[in-house]
Protein backbone atom coordinates (compact mmCIF):
# COMPACT_ATOMS: atom_id res chain seq x y z
CA UNK A 1 0.00 0.00 0.00
CA UNK A 2 1.37 3.08 -0.98
CA UNK A 3 1.76 5.73 1.30
CA UNK A 4 -0.62 9.21 0.54
CA UNK A 5 1.08 12.74 1.22
CA UNK A 6 -0.85 15.43 2.21
CA UNK A 7 0.79 18.33 -0.58
CA UNK A 8 2.01 20.82 1.49
CA UNK A 9 1.48 25.04 0.51
CA UNK A 10 4.03 27.45 1.61
CA UNK A 11 3.01 30.52 0.16
CA UNK A 12 -0.21 32.20 0.13
CA UNK A 13 -3.41 31.58 -2.20
CA UNK A 14 -3.13 33.39 -5.26
CA UNK A 15 0.72 34.09 -5.18
CA UNK A 16 2.86 33.07 -8.93
CA UNK A 17 6.00 31.60 -8.51
CA UNK A 18 8.34 31.19 -11.68
CA UNK A 19 11.84 28.73 -11.03
CA UNK A 20 14.95 27.62 -12.72
CA UNK A 21 15.08 28.28 -16.34
CA UNK A 22 12.00 29.42 -16.97
CA UNK A 23 12.26 32.13 -14.26
CA UNK A 24 16.00 33.14 -16.13
CA UNK A 25 14.15 33.30 -19.77
CA UNK A 26 11.57 35.21 -18.86
CA UNK A 27 13.30 38.19 -17.01
CA UNK A 28 16.07 37.81 -19.85
CA UNK A 29 13.27 38.45 -22.22
CA UNK A 30 11.67 41.13 -20.22
CA UNK A 31 15.16 43.15 -19.84
CA UNK A 32 15.56 42.36 -23.91
CA UNK A 33 11.86 44.20 -24.25
CA UNK A 34 12.72 47.46 -22.03
CA UNK A 35 16.16 47.63 -24.35
CA UNK A 36 14.52 47.28 -27.74
CA UNK A 37 12.01 49.63 -26.47
CA UNK A 38 14.56 52.58 -26.71
CA UNK A 39 16.93 51.00 -29.43
CA UNK A 40 15.55 52.78 -32.39
CA UNK A 41 16.65 56.26 -30.59
CA UNK A 42 20.45 56.04 -30.30
CA UNK A 43 22.82 57.98 -32.38
CA UNK A 44 22.40 60.87 -34.87
CA UNK A 45 19.59 59.27 -37.07
CA UNK A 46 17.52 58.34 -33.88
CA UNK A 47 13.84 58.13 -34.14
CA UNK A 48 11.40 59.77 -31.33
CA UNK A 49 8.86 58.02 -29.62
CA UNK A 50 5.50 60.04 -28.43
CA UNK A 51 3.93 59.01 -25.57
CA UNK A 52 0.65 59.60 -24.23
CA UNK A 53 -0.26 59.52 -21.21
CA UNK A 54 -3.51 58.63 -19.32
CA UNK A 55 -4.45 62.15 -19.37
CA UNK A 56 -3.78 62.87 -22.79
CA UNK A 57 -0.73 64.48 -22.74
CA UNK A 58 1.85 64.16 -24.90
CA UNK A 59 5.53 63.85 -24.62
CA UNK A 60 7.66 63.48 -28.08
CA UNK A 61 11.76 62.41 -26.94
CA UNK A 62 14.20 60.64 -27.84
CA UNK A 63 15.75 60.19 -24.61
CA UNK A 64 16.01 56.35 -23.05
CA UNK A 65 14.81 57.83 -19.44
CA UNK A 66 12.03 60.22 -20.39
CA UNK A 67 10.60 57.32 -22.53
CA UNK A 68 11.14 54.33 -19.90
CA UNK A 69 9.86 56.75 -16.80
CA UNK A 70 6.94 57.51 -19.50
CA UNK A 71 5.79 53.49 -20.10
CA UNK A 72 5.43 52.70 -16.79
CA UNK A 73 7.00 49.80 -16.69
CA UNK A 74 5.63 46.87 -14.48
CA UNK A 75 7.60 44.08 -14.97
CA UNK A 76 10.11 43.30 -11.94
CA UNK A 77 13.22 42.41 -14.03
CA UNK A 78 12.20 45.32 -16.73
CA UNK A 79 12.36 48.19 -13.97
CA UNK A 80 15.80 46.45 -12.97
CA UNK A 81 16.69 47.84 -16.58
CA UNK A 82 14.75 51.01 -15.82
CA UNK A 83 16.71 51.93 -12.83
CA UNK A 84 19.86 52.02 -14.84
CA UNK A 85 18.72 54.69 -16.93
CA UNK A 86 17.68 56.70 -13.92
CA UNK A 87 21.03 56.15 -12.25
CA UNK A 88 23.17 57.27 -15.52
CA UNK A 89 20.82 60.25 -15.88
CA UNK A 90 21.16 61.29 -11.86
CA UNK A 91 25.35 60.87 -12.16
CA UNK A 92 25.85 61.94 -15.84
CA UNK A 93 22.44 63.08 -17.06
CA UNK A 94 23.46 61.75 -20.45
CA UNK A 95 24.32 58.08 -22.39
CA UNK A 96 20.82 56.21 -20.69
CA UNK A 97 19.96 54.32 -24.01
CA UNK A 98 23.37 53.51 -23.75
CA UNK A 99 23.35 52.14 -20.61
CA UNK A 100 19.68 49.90 -21.50
CA UNK A 101 20.48 48.71 -25.17
CA UNK A 102 24.27 47.50 -23.57
CA UNK A 103 22.51 45.88 -20.31
CA UNK A 104 20.02 44.36 -23.14
CA UNK A 105 22.90 43.22 -25.29
CA UNK A 106 24.49 41.41 -22.12
CA UNK A 107 21.91 40.08 -21.17
CA UNK A 108 20.81 38.25 -24.69
CA UNK A 109 24.81 37.05 -25.14
CA UNK A 110 24.08 35.46 -21.67
CA UNK A 111 21.14 33.55 -22.60
CA UNK A 112 22.92 31.88 -25.33
CA UNK A 113 25.77 30.58 -23.31
CA UNK A 114 22.76 29.29 -20.66
CA UNK A 115 21.91 27.41 -23.43
CA UNK A 116 25.23 25.91 -24.00
CA UNK A 117 24.75 24.58 -20.00
CA UNK A 118 27.16 27.54 -18.25
CA UNK A 119 26.29 27.95 -14.84
CA UNK A 120 24.53 31.61 -14.61
CA UNK A 121 27.45 32.44 -11.53
CA UNK A 122 30.48 31.60 -14.07
CA UNK A 123 28.75 33.79 -16.32
CA UNK A 124 28.54 36.30 -13.67
CA UNK A 125 32.13 35.87 -12.51
CA UNK A 126 33.15 36.57 -16.02
CA UNK A 127 31.18 39.52 -16.34
CA UNK A 128 32.66 41.26 -13.85
CA UNK A 129 36.01 40.62 -14.82
CA UNK A 130 35.00 41.62 -18.08
CA UNK A 131 33.60 44.93 -16.79
CA UNK A 132 36.51 46.02 -14.53
CA UNK A 133 38.79 45.26 -17.43
CA UNK A 134 36.87 47.37 -19.79
CA UNK A 135 36.78 50.29 -17.28
CA UNK A 136 40.60 50.32 -16.36
CA UNK A 137 41.18 50.24 -20.80
CA UNK A 138 38.85 53.26 -21.47
CA UNK A 139 41.04 54.95 -18.41
CA UNK A 140 44.09 54.03 -20.50
CA UNK A 141 42.57 55.09 -23.58
CA UNK A 142 41.01 58.51 -22.83
CA UNK A 143 41.95 61.63 -23.98
CA UNK A 144 43.25 64.63 -21.19
CA UNK A 145 41.18 67.70 -21.33
CA UNK A 146 42.49 70.87 -20.11
CA UNK A 147 38.98 72.28 -19.25
CA UNK A 148 40.32 76.09 -18.74
CA UNK A 149 41.58 76.04 -22.23
CA UNK A 150 39.92 73.35 -24.39
CA UNK A 151 36.39 75.78 -25.21
CA UNK A 152 36.60 74.44 -28.36
CA UNK A 153 36.66 70.45 -27.47
CA UNK A 154 33.60 71.41 -24.41
CA UNK A 155 31.58 72.91 -27.70
CA UNK A 156 32.12 69.57 -29.29
CA UNK A 157 30.62 67.50 -26.38
CA UNK A 158 27.64 69.97 -26.52
CA UNK A 159 26.90 69.30 -30.27
CA UNK A 160 27.63 65.42 -29.91
CA UNK A 161 24.90 65.12 -26.91
CA UNK A 162 22.24 67.30 -28.83
CA UNK A 163 22.96 65.79 -32.15
CA UNK A 164 19.83 63.84 -33.08
CA UNK A 165 17.71 65.56 -30.96
CA UNK A 166 15.26 68.02 -31.09
CA UNK A 167 17.83 70.96 -30.42
CA UNK A 168 19.80 69.69 -33.31
CA UNK A 169 19.15 72.49 -35.90
CA UNK A 170 20.90 75.32 -33.77
CA UNK A 171 23.08 73.48 -31.99
CA UNK A 172 25.77 75.91 -32.69
CA UNK A 173 24.29 78.81 -31.40
CA UNK A 174 23.29 76.68 -27.99
CA UNK A 175 26.45 74.79 -27.58
CA UNK A 176 28.37 77.78 -26.82
CA UNK A 177 25.35 78.82 -24.03
CA UNK A 178 25.75 75.77 -22.52
CA UNK A 179 29.81 76.14 -22.34
CA UNK A 180 29.43 79.67 -21.22
CA UNK A 181 27.07 78.94 -18.31
CA UNK A 182 28.64 75.90 -17.57
CA UNK A 183 32.21 77.83 -17.03
CA UNK A 184 30.74 80.43 -15.43
CA UNK A 185 28.81 78.21 -12.03
CA UNK A 186 32.42 75.69 -12.35
CA UNK A 187 33.58 76.17 -8.53
CA UNK A 188 37.77 75.37 -8.36
CA UNK A 189 38.27 73.71 -4.75
CA UNK A 190 41.45 72.99 -3.79
CA UNK A 191 42.69 71.90 -7.67
CA UNK A 192 38.82 69.93 -7.96
CA UNK A 193 36.63 70.92 -10.43
CA UNK A 194 33.37 71.40 -8.48
CA UNK A 195 30.07 72.34 -10.85
CA UNK A 196 26.37 72.30 -9.42
CA UNK A 197 24.31 71.23 -12.34
CA UNK A 198 21.37 72.87 -10.31
CA UNK A 199 22.66 75.94 -10.67
CA UNK A 200 22.00 76.59 -14.56
CA UNK A 201 18.73 77.41 -13.89
CA UNK A 202 16.87 76.61 -16.86
CA UNK A 203 13.56 79.22 -17.45
CA UNK A 204 11.25 77.40 -20.97
CA UNK A 205 8.88 79.98 -22.38
CA UNK A 206 7.26 79.13 -25.58
CA UNK A 207 6.96 81.72 -28.74
CA UNK A 208 9.97 82.79 -31.13
CA UNK A 209 12.50 79.70 -32.03
CA UNK A 210 15.10 78.01 -30.48
CA UNK A 211 17.41 80.70 -31.76
CA UNK A 212 15.86 83.15 -29.80
CA UNK A 213 17.08 81.01 -26.78
CA UNK A 214 19.18 83.30 -24.36
CA UNK A 215 21.58 83.26 -21.30
CA UNK A 216 21.39 85.34 -18.82
CA UNK A 217 24.12 85.84 -16.87
CA UNK A 218 21.62 86.41 -13.55
CA UNK A 219 18.60 84.43 -12.66
CA UNK A 220 15.03 85.10 -14.33
CA UNK A 221 12.05 84.98 -12.36
CA UNK A 222 8.69 84.22 -13.22
CA UNK A 223 7.16 87.02 -10.98
CA UNK A 224 6.46 90.38 -11.92
CA UNK A 225 7.00 93.49 -9.25
CA UNK A 226 4.00 93.72 -6.65
CA UNK A 227 2.95 97.75 -7.00
CA UNK A 228 2.10 99.12 -10.16
CA UNK A 229 3.95 102.36 -8.95
CA UNK A 230 7.54 100.59 -8.88
CA UNK A 231 10.12 101.20 -11.40
CA UNK A 232 10.17 99.11 -14.39
CA UNK A 233 14.01 99.15 -14.62
CA UNK A 234 16.38 99.34 -11.31
CA UNK A 235 20.08 99.59 -12.73
CA UNK A 236 23.49 98.48 -10.65
CA UNK A 237 20.64 97.34 -8.10
CA UNK A 238 21.46 96.56 -4.21
CA UNK A 239 19.49 93.08 -3.87
CA UNK A 240 17.70 91.91 -0.21
CA UNK A 241 16.53 88.51 -0.31
CA UNK A 242 14.29 88.36 2.86
CA UNK A 243 12.65 85.08 4.12
CA UNK A 244 10.26 86.61 6.62
CA UNK A 245 7.24 88.45 5.88
CA UNK A 246 6.13 91.70 5.51
CA UNK A 247 3.14 92.06 6.96
CA UNK A 248 1.52 91.21 10.24
CA UNK A 249 1.19 87.48 11.02
CA UNK A 250 -1.59 85.75 12.28
CA UNK A 251 -1.09 84.30 16.35
CA UNK A 252 0.07 80.71 16.32
CA UNK A 253 -2.71 80.24 18.93
CA UNK A 254 -6.52 80.77 18.84
CA UNK A 255 -6.71 84.53 20.35
CA UNK A 256 -10.10 86.65 20.94
CA UNK A 257 -9.41 90.36 21.42
CA UNK A 258 -12.02 92.29 23.06
CA UNK A 259 -12.80 95.59 21.98
CA UNK A 260 -15.47 98.37 23.61
CA UNK A 261 -14.69 101.75 22.12
CA UNK A 262 -13.66 102.91 19.15
CA UNK A 263 -10.93 104.20 20.45
CA UNK A 264 -9.99 100.48 20.66
CA UNK A 265 -10.46 99.80 17.18
CA UNK A 266 -8.80 103.08 15.80
CA UNK A 267 -5.55 101.96 18.79
CA UNK A 268 -5.29 98.59 17.15
CA UNK A 269 -5.13 99.26 13.63
CA UNK A 270 -2.82 102.16 14.02
CA UNK A 271 -0.84 99.35 15.47
CA UNK A 272 -0.48 97.35 13.42
CA UNK A 273 0.15 100.14 10.67
CA UNK A 274 2.86 100.79 12.67
CA UNK A 275 4.21 97.27 12.67
CA UNK A 276 3.89 97.23 8.69
CA UNK A 277 5.44 100.63 8.40
CA UNK A 278 8.53 99.44 10.76
CA UNK A 279 8.94 96.45 8.44
CA UNK A 280 9.16 98.63 5.20
CA UNK A 281 11.48 101.13 6.69
CA UNK A 282 14.22 97.95 8.06
CA UNK A 283 14.53 97.23 4.26
CA UNK A 284 14.55 100.81 3.01
CA UNK A 285 17.60 101.42 5.89
CA UNK A 286 19.68 98.86 4.25
CA UNK A 287 19.86 101.12 1.60
CA UNK A 288 18.10 97.85 -0.48
CA UNK A 289 16.83 99.40 -4.06
CA UNK A 290 15.53 95.81 -4.84
CA UNK A 291 13.91 93.73 -2.27
CA UNK A 292 12.96 89.40 -3.05
CA UNK A 293 10.66 88.17 -0.06
CA UNK A 294 9.62 84.68 0.15
CA UNK A 295 6.83 85.37 2.21
CA UNK A 296 4.02 88.21 1.90
CA UNK A 297 4.18 91.92 1.30
CA UNK A 298 1.19 93.45 2.73
CA UNK A 299 -0.26 96.32 0.73
CA UNK A 300 0.70 99.27 3.54
CA UNK A 301 4.46 98.19 2.45
CA UNK A 302 3.74 97.82 -0.86
CA UNK A 303 3.41 101.33 -0.99
CA UNK A 304 5.91 102.42 1.44
CA UNK A 305 8.49 100.41 -1.12
CA UNK A 306 7.31 102.11 -4.51
CA UNK A 307 7.36 105.63 -2.61
CA UNK A 308 11.23 104.64 -1.92
CA UNK A 309 11.45 103.71 -5.34
CA UNK A 310 12.50 100.01 -4.57
CA UNK A 311 11.31 96.99 -6.40
CA UNK A 312 10.12 94.46 -4.38
CA UNK A 313 8.78 90.80 -5.72
CA UNK A 314 7.02 88.23 -3.26
CA UNK A 315 6.44 84.70 -2.62
CA UNK A 316 9.72 83.70 -4.39
CA UNK A 317 10.45 80.20 -4.12
CA UNK A 318 13.07 78.53 -1.96
CA UNK A 319 15.07 76.94 -4.73
CA UNK A 320 15.30 80.49 -6.70
CA UNK A 321 16.41 82.24 -3.43
CA UNK A 322 19.41 80.26 -3.30
CA UNK A 323 19.61 80.88 -6.65
CA UNK A 324 20.04 84.61 -6.31
CA UNK A 325 22.14 84.26 -3.55
CA UNK A 326 24.23 82.35 -5.92
CA UNK A 327 23.94 84.92 -8.58
CA UNK A 328 24.10 88.06 -6.51
CA UNK A 329 26.57 87.50 -3.56
CA UNK A 330 23.40 88.28 -1.59
CA UNK A 331 22.62 86.57 1.71
CA UNK A 332 19.44 85.34 2.74
CA UNK A 333 17.93 87.00 6.06
CA UNK A 334 15.66 85.25 8.03
CA UNK A 335 14.59 88.29 10.44
CA UNK A 336 14.06 91.99 9.04
CA UNK A 337 15.74 93.58 12.22
CA UNK A 338 19.04 91.63 10.91
CA UNK A 339 19.12 93.11 7.46
CA UNK A 340 22.14 95.15 6.81
CA UNK A 341 23.91 96.46 3.94
CA UNK A 342 25.99 93.90 4.12
CA UNK A 343 23.56 91.18 3.55
CA UNK A 344 22.81 92.74 -0.03
CA UNK A 345 24.11 91.66 -3.85
CA UNK A 346 24.96 93.13 -6.63
CA UNK A 347 23.07 93.06 -10.24
CA UNK A 348 23.74 95.32 -13.13
CA UNK A 349 20.15 95.37 -13.80
CA UNK A 350 16.58 94.28 -12.66
CA UNK A 351 13.98 94.77 -15.23
CA UNK A 352 10.19 93.93 -15.36
CA UNK A 353 10.04 92.07 -18.80
CA UNK A 354 7.48 90.57 -20.81
CA UNK A 355 7.48 87.42 -22.47
CA UNK A 356 4.79 86.48 -24.89
CA UNK A 357 1.46 87.12 -22.44
CA UNK A 358 3.87 86.71 -19.07
CA UNK A 359 5.20 89.66 -17.27
CA UNK A 360 8.94 88.39 -15.34
CA UNK A 361 11.40 90.11 -13.76
CA UNK A 362 14.95 89.81 -15.35
CA UNK A 363 18.07 89.95 -12.98
CA UNK A 364 20.63 90.44 -14.99
CA UNK A 365 24.78 91.37 -15.48
CA UNK A 366 25.53 90.22 -12.03
CA UNK A 367 29.47 90.57 -11.09
CA UNK A 368 30.78 86.80 -11.34
CA UNK A 369 27.19 85.10 -11.00
CA UNK A 370 27.63 81.18 -9.22
CA UNK A 371 24.14 80.76 -10.77
CA UNK A 372 22.56 81.78 -14.36
CA UNK A 373 19.65 81.10 -16.18
CA UNK A 374 19.03 79.44 -20.05
CA UNK A 375 15.94 80.82 -21.19
CA UNK A 376 14.38 78.40 -23.88
CA UNK A 377 12.31 79.21 -26.46
CA UNK A 378 10.56 77.28 -29.04
CA UNK A 379 6.88 77.28 -31.06
CA UNK A 380 5.39 74.42 -29.33
CA UNK A 381 5.51 73.36 -25.59
CA UNK A 382 6.67 69.84 -27.40
CA UNK A 383 9.84 71.45 -28.94
CA UNK A 384 10.74 73.62 -25.90
CA UNK A 385 10.17 70.33 -23.53
CA UNK A 386 12.66 68.26 -26.13
CA UNK A 387 15.50 71.29 -25.87
CA UNK A 388 15.09 71.48 -22.50
CA UNK A 389 16.02 67.88 -21.89
CA UNK A 390 18.74 67.83 -24.87
CA UNK A 391 20.41 71.17 -23.17
CA UNK A 392 19.80 69.21 -19.74
CA UNK A 393 22.30 66.52 -21.58
CA UNK A 394 24.76 68.92 -22.67
CA UNK A 395 25.34 70.56 -19.29
CA UNK A 396 25.85 67.11 -17.97
CA UNK A 397 28.03 66.45 -20.33
CA UNK A 398 30.26 69.60 -20.26
CA UNK A 399 30.34 69.41 -16.10
CA UNK A 400 30.88 65.43 -16.37
CA UNK A 401 34.02 66.50 -18.47
CA UNK A 402 35.48 69.74 -16.92
CA UNK A 403 34.95 66.96 -13.34
CA UNK A 404 37.05 64.34 -14.59
CA UNK A 405 39.14 65.94 -17.03
CA UNK A 406 38.95 63.14 -20.10
CA UNK A 407 36.81 62.32 -22.81
CA UNK A 408 36.45 59.75 -25.55
CA UNK A 409 35.41 59.55 -29.30
CA UNK A 410 31.88 58.60 -30.11
CA UNK A 411 30.10 57.45 -32.84
CA UNK A 412 30.89 53.66 -31.71
CA UNK A 413 34.75 53.96 -31.81
CA UNK A 414 35.47 53.54 -28.25
CA UNK A 415 32.84 50.27 -28.17
CA UNK A 416 35.06 48.69 -31.12
CA UNK A 417 38.19 49.57 -29.30
CA UNK A 418 36.80 48.14 -26.34
CA UNK A 419 35.60 45.12 -27.64
CA UNK A 420 39.17 44.54 -29.00
CA UNK A 421 41.33 44.58 -26.32
CA UNK A 422 38.77 42.85 -24.01
CA UNK A 423 38.71 40.35 -26.77
CA UNK A 424 42.53 39.79 -26.66
CA UNK A 425 42.61 40.39 -22.72
CA UNK A 426 39.78 37.07 -22.91
CA UNK A 427 42.46 34.53 -24.87
CA UNK A 428 44.72 34.78 -21.50
CA UNK A 429 42.02 33.70 -19.40
CA UNK A 430 41.32 30.02 -18.66
CA UNK A 431 38.04 28.46 -17.65
CA UNK A 432 34.61 29.34 -18.39
CA UNK A 433 35.16 33.18 -17.44
CA UNK A 434 36.68 32.99 -20.96
CA UNK A 435 33.64 32.28 -22.53
CA UNK A 436 31.46 34.79 -20.91
CA UNK A 437 34.81 37.69 -21.56
CA UNK A 438 34.50 37.05 -24.85
CA UNK A 439 30.22 37.34 -24.65
CA UNK A 440 30.92 41.00 -23.25
CA UNK A 441 33.46 42.42 -26.15
CA UNK A 442 31.22 41.36 -28.62
CA UNK A 443 28.00 43.19 -26.36
CA UNK A 444 29.70 45.86 -26.59
CA UNK A 445 29.31 45.91 -30.69
CA UNK A 446 25.50 46.54 -30.34
CA UNK A 447 26.28 50.34 -29.97
CA UNK A 448 28.26 51.10 -33.77
CA UNK A 449 26.00 48.45 -34.52
CA UNK A 450 22.89 49.86 -33.71
CA UNK A 451 24.16 53.42 -35.06
CA UNK A 452 24.53 51.51 -38.36
CA UNK A 453 20.95 49.86 -38.30
CA UNK A 454 19.36 53.20 -37.03
CA UNK A 455 20.90 55.06 -40.25
CA UNK A 456 20.12 52.89 -42.82
CA UNK A 457 23.47 51.12 -43.20
CA UNK A 458 24.85 47.12 -43.23
CA UNK A 459 25.38 46.69 -40.03
CA UNK A 460 27.85 43.54 -40.69
CA UNK A 461 29.90 46.01 -43.14
CA UNK A 462 29.73 48.58 -41.08
CA UNK A 463 31.45 46.37 -38.17
CA UNK A 464 33.93 44.75 -40.65
CA UNK A 465 35.20 48.14 -41.61
CA UNK A 466 35.58 49.58 -37.97
CA UNK A 467 37.50 46.09 -36.94
CA UNK A 468 39.55 46.50 -39.88
CA UNK A 469 40.21 50.57 -39.14
CA UNK A 470 41.07 49.78 -35.52
CA UNK A 471 43.14 46.52 -36.49
CA UNK A 472 45.45 48.92 -38.36
CA UNK A 473 45.72 51.02 -34.68
CA UNK A 474 43.16 53.79 -35.45
CA UNK A 475 41.93 54.15 -32.06
CA UNK A 476 39.24 56.82 -33.00
CA UNK A 477 37.86 55.14 -36.14
CA UNK A 478 33.84 55.60 -35.42
CA UNK A 479 31.18 55.36 -38.19
CA UNK A 480 30.27 58.58 -39.76
CA UNK A 481 26.17 57.95 -40.15
CA UNK A 482 26.11 60.35 -42.62
CA UNK A 483 28.01 58.77 -45.10
CA UNK A 484 28.40 55.43 -44.22
CA UNK A 485 32.02 55.46 -44.44
CA UNK A 486 34.67 55.34 -41.67
CA UNK A 487 36.32 58.61 -39.67
CA UNK A 488 38.39 59.96 -37.08
CA UNK A 489 35.28 60.85 -34.68
CA UNK A 490 37.66 62.71 -32.49
CA UNK A 491 38.82 64.62 -35.41
CA UNK A 492 35.13 65.08 -36.46
CA UNK A 493 34.21 66.41 -33.20
CA UNK A 494 32.70 63.70 -32.23
CA UNK A 495 33.82 63.64 -28.51
CA UNK A 496 31.88 62.17 -25.25
CA UNK A 497 33.10 62.52 -21.81
CA UNK A 498 34.71 59.50 -20.70
CA UNK A 499 31.85 58.96 -17.54
CA UNK A 500 29.41 58.16 -20.12
CA UNK A 501 31.19 54.70 -21.28
CA UNK A 502 32.43 53.98 -17.59
CA UNK A 503 29.11 54.79 -15.67
CA UNK A 504 26.70 53.09 -18.90
CA UNK A 505 29.40 49.87 -18.54
CA UNK A 506 29.52 49.22 -14.65
CA UNK A 507 25.73 49.73 -14.17
CA UNK A 508 24.43 47.61 -17.40
CA UNK A 509 27.27 44.37 -16.20
CA UNK A 510 25.60 45.03 -12.53
CA UNK A 511 22.24 44.79 -13.30
CA UNK A 512 22.97 41.61 -16.00
CA UNK A 513 24.92 40.02 -13.22
CA UNK A 514 21.84 40.40 -10.78
CA UNK A 515 19.52 39.36 -13.38
CA UNK A 516 21.07 36.39 -14.24
CA UNK A 517 21.77 35.12 -10.31
CA UNK A 518 18.09 34.99 -10.27
CA UNK A 519 16.50 31.73 -10.43
CA UNK A 520 13.25 32.10 -8.67
CA UNK A 521 10.53 34.61 -9.33
CA UNK A 522 7.95 34.56 -6.26
CA UNK A 523 5.25 37.37 -6.65
CA UNK A 524 2.58 37.84 -3.94
CA UNK A 525 -0.97 38.04 -4.95
CA UNK A 526 -2.23 41.57 -4.94
CA UNK A 527 -4.65 42.61 -2.55
CA UNK A 528 -7.70 43.43 -3.47
CA UNK A 529 -9.73 46.85 -2.41
CA UNK A 530 -12.48 45.92 -0.07
CA UNK A 531 -15.68 45.92 -1.44
CA UNK A 532 -18.10 48.79 -0.09
CA UNK A 533 -20.56 48.02 2.09
CA UNK A 534 -21.23 45.40 5.45
CA UNK A 535 -19.87 42.13 4.26
CA UNK A 536 -22.82 39.65 3.13
CA UNK A 537 -23.35 37.11 5.98
CA UNK A 538 -23.76 39.87 8.66
CA UNK A 539 -27.47 39.12 8.30
CA UNK A 540 -28.33 42.66 6.83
Amino acid sequence: MTQQFQPIFILPEGSMRTSGKNAQHTNIAAAIAVADAVRSTLGPKGMDKMLVDSLGDITVTNDGVTILNEMKIEHPSAKMIVEIAKAQEDEVGDGTTTAVVIAGELLKKAESLLERDIHPTMLARGYRIASNKALEILNKIAEPVDAKNSEDILKKVAITAMTGKGAEQDKDHLSSLIVKAVQQIADTVNGTTKIDDSNVKIEKKVGGSVEDTELIQGILLDKEMVHSAMPKIVKNAKIALVDAALEVKDTETDAKISITSPDQIQAFLAMEEKMVREKAEKVIASGATVLCCQKGIDDLAQHYLAKKGIYALRRVGEDDMKKLAQATGARIVNKLEDLSAEDLGFAGIVEAIKIGDEQMTAIRNCKNPKAVTILVRGGTVHVIDEVKRAIEDAIGDIAAVMKTGKAVAGAGAVEIELAQQLAKFADSLSGREQLAVKAFAEALEVIPRTLAENAGLDPIDVITALKSAHDDKQKWAGIDVFTGKVMDAWKKGVIEPLSIKTQAISSASEVAVMILRIDDVIAAQKNEPMPAGPPPDMGY
